[in-house]
């Protein structure tokens, strides 16, 4: 064996290892979805351990009633996600938590959950990175 294959093979060893490390852990904190249809959208509620039960009842009106969701989403043609910080919440003492940030009319379901938790981590005070709560699709 020459030693351009062995480096070539501990590069790759190591690329595999790097990929474990990152796939084990996103495994490892799956959560619950609700999956369901409001008018023309697919709605997708994650149900993350952290969120009130004032949260999962707002999120679940939000996914299942079609004027709530317009509040969060107002044009249905393309793909949003709402992020919050775990720590921060979506909702505290009545009102929307600052760092809950919606987006929509994105290309994809990657570039809404991509910009929503951009746009979260940034106006979030906690340590915790944002996570996904709600995504919006176009039904097919």
């Amino acid at each position: 064996m020459s030693s351009t294959t062995t480096i070539r093979m501990g590069v790759f060893a190591c690329g595999l290892m790097v990929g474990v490390a990152v796939i084990v852990p996103a495994m490892a904190q799956t959560v619950p979805v609700e999956a369901g249809v409001n008018g023309g959208s697919a709605v997708n509620l994650h149900l993350h351990p952290f969120l009130t039960p004032d949260e999962v009842t707002t999120l679940r009106l939000v996914a299942s009633n079609d004027q709530a969701l317009s509040l969060f989403v107002t044009s249905r043609t393309g793909h949003a996600a709402l992020a919050v910080s775990p720590d921060e919440g979506f909702i505290r003492d009545g009102s929307a938590v600052a760092s809950a940030v919606a987006l929509g009319d994105l290309p994809d379901a990657d570039a809404a959950r991509t910009a929503a938790l951009a746009a979260c981590d940034t106006a979030r005070k906690a340590k915790s990175p944002c996570v996904v709560v709600l995504e919006v699709a176009p039904a097919r």
